[in-house]
């Protein structure tokens, strides 16, 4: 690897969401914001939409890291199963403790209420957040509508925040989903980063994982990752990541514009050419 070769410590772009590493670009300090306003607010539905890449995940784990003692999270990252797991799922994150009604919905939603009600009576609030929504089944995501009326006659006892890709907004356009989109009163939507934000990215991610020196990037180097990525942040890992990969095979100490553009060659979903429109 090329970590000594640039005087790091460890591997500064990684694909594997590292709240560490987190880059607070405009649309995510918005969405942060947001979700911390809409919590306080008592909402019981929150969505955040983003395409691939653009770090849906890494701010799902920001604001689990950022709540405080009073709060108790349940994370689901694969909702892609049917109602009755889907609630069986949330019903192990809260730890409930298996009742003689056995595993039917029914009987695992009053599991549910009433520990729910055992943290609301401590103190505590609770939020699940579900990863990857888009790929729930119809009739799962319609299903959230049972664990949104668990509410005292004050506040709801469960907060749900949805993070997906647009096709969740598709989902939810549906005749049947009509009930649940109604009650989704707090919605972001994830941008991908400008060009600015894709340079002050690319450094900081370096400044965390140990680099010292001057700047590694040329700027020409920048301006094509971020044309080549264009502004998402997991492709701009990827190719920031190879490029640098070729200047390490090289004995160069920058990265220069060829570099990133032989690695948008090589991989997938990278801009590979661009139209002028003159």
């Amino acid at each position: 690897m090329y970590l000594a070769h640039f005087g790091l410590q460890q591997v500064p772009f990684g694909i594997t969401p590292d709240t560490g590493f987190f880059y607070p670009s405009t649309s995510h300090r918005e969405g942060l914001n947001l979700l911390h306003f809409a919590l306080a607010s008592g909402e019981g539905f929150i969505k955040v939409v983003g395409e691939i890449g653009t770090g849906k995940t890494l701010l799902c784990r920001n604001l689990l890291a950022e709540l405080g003692p009073d709060w108790k999270a349940a994370y689901v990252p694969n909702p892609q199963m049917e109602p009755r797991e889907l609630l069986q799922e949330v019903a192990d994150d809260l730890g409930t403790a298996n009742g003689a009604g056995g595993t039917e919905a029914a009987h695992v939603i009053k599991r549910i209420n009433r520990r729910l009600i055992e943290f609301a009576r401590a103190g505590k609030k609770v939020v699940l957040c579900i990863d990857e929504a888009q790929t729930m089944p119809r009739l799962t995501l319609e299903s959230l509508r049972l664990l949104s009326n668990l509410e005292t006659e004050k506040r709801k006892l469960l907060h749900i925040i949805l993070f997906g890709q647009p096709e969740l907004d598709e989902m939810l356009t549906a005749h049947s989903a009509r009930q649940l989109k109604q009650r989704i009163v707090f919605h972001h939507h994830l941008n991908r980063l400008n060009a600015d934000e894709v340079t002050k990215y690319v450094e900081q991610r370096l400044r965390v994982a140990g680099y010292s020196g001057d700047a590694v990037f040329s700027r020409p180097a920048l301006k094509s990752l971020y044309r080549h990525a264009d502004g998402t942040p997991r492709l701009v890992n990827i190719l920031a990541h190879k490029a640098m990969l070729a200047a390490f095979g090289e004995g160069r100490g920058h990265v220069e514009k060829y570099h990133v553009k032989a690695a948008a060659k090589d991989t997938e979903g990278a801009i590979k050419s661009f139209w002028w429109p003159w």
